[in-house]
């Protein structure tokens, strides 16, 4: 074989391997969205892809209360159709009784979602503007707070509503090394690797936050056995069907099998609870969820696992989708 031949195969070899070694870190890291936020306490995500793509032939649109609609009309934005990822930073504020309440948030935002009728709504509705490494960040009020929005890509939006500008800079800064696979805060790095492949949505770390009372977390009404502050991975996968796994780090091996103990006798409790409910699709789903729950133990680890069927998850979300429901849609500004 000529040499140069021998050069050329060998180059493009070397391309292939480099090209194949990016791929697979690529495919290994955390989505670009959780890798822009802010040191947090925990972290959120929803991959709407599939979601949209499952549901859209069986969803019927909502109706939409006025405010909604009017943003949807000036901005040509609606969340339920355009919203393509959502990234969310929990942040815990010190005083859970003070003007920012016990949580604040800092998300990014992906979709189609940017653009001048989105830029040309902002301006109208901002109650201060601030230039930062070179994108306008927007300050809405809302509910007693102040909500800084920016649009930081072609397709992203940064939303903070945390008490000073730090949160968002933060993003704005981690956008220009997006491009480093493992780039992130330090519980995305810490965490990320023990969620699933291919989950469409995870949390980590003390993402019970937003549903703490008085410390512990409170789900329909139901208090767990689990702090506010506990550390948890917590996914939601597609294999068939949808499958939930929660785990829990408990700081000893003791207490692990000691709250083990306490959501296995609550699963169970909550199983004869439900039993005489009457037939729809939110009780359906909720007693099939719970049949299908289990709780382990190994070490200092606490994993419950569930199973929710295609069929009955599209029927609860037209259910949830219908008018009565649609006249309180999520979100009626930006910055909700």
């Amino acid at each position: 074989m000529h040499r140069r031949t021998r050069r050329t195969l060998f180059i493009l070899a070397a391309v292939l391997l480099l090209l194949a070694v990016a791929i697979l870190l690529r495919s290994k890291a955390p989505p670009e969205a959780a890798r822009l936020l802010p040191e947090s306490e925990g972290i959120l995500y929803v991959d709407f892809k599939p979601i949209h793509a499952f549901f859209h032939k069986d969803l019927k649109p909502p109706q939409r209360v006025p405010e909604y609609q009017q943003f949807v009309d000036a901005t040509g934005i609606d969340w339920e159709r355009d919203l393509d990822e959502a990234a969310i930073a929990l942040h815990r504020m010190p005083d859970a009784r003070g003007p920012n309440g016990p949580v604040a948030y800092s998300m990014v935002l992906v979709g189609k979602l940017t653009g001048a009728r989105l830029n040309a709504w902002l301006e109208a509705h901002a109650a201060g503007r601030e230039t930062y490494a070179g994108h306008t960040i927007y300050s809405i009020l809302s509910e007693g707070r102040t909500v800084r929005v920016a649009q930081i890509g072609y397709d992203m939006i940064a939303v903070s509503n945390t008490p000073s500008a730090e949160q968002i800079h933060s993003i704005i800064d981690r956008h220009r090394t997006a491009a480093l696979p493992f780039a992130g805060s330090t519980l995305l790095s810490e965490h990320y690797h023990e969620v699933p492949l291919l989950s469409l949505a995870w949390g980590v770390g003390q993402i019970g936050l937003p549903f703490s009372e008085s410390g512990a977390i409170s789900v329909l009404g139901l208090s767990l056995p689990l702090q506010a502050d506990s550390t948890i991975v917590a996914s939601v996968r597609w294999a068939g069907s949808f499958r939930l796994r929660v785990e829990e780090i408990a700081p000893t091996d003791e207490s692990a099998a000691t709250q083990a103990a306490a959501l296995a006798t609550l699963v169970t409790m909550a199983r004869g609870f439900t039993a005489p409910l009457a037939s729809n699709p939110t009780n359906n789903g909720l007693k099939e969820l719970l049949k299908t729950a289990e709780v382990t133990q190994k070490r200092n680890r606490v994993v419950a696992t569930a199973t929710l069927s295609p069929a009955l998850l599209t029927a609860l979300s037209a259910g949830e989708n219908s008018p009565s429901q649609g006249e309180t849609g999520a979100g009626q500004d930006a910055s909700k």
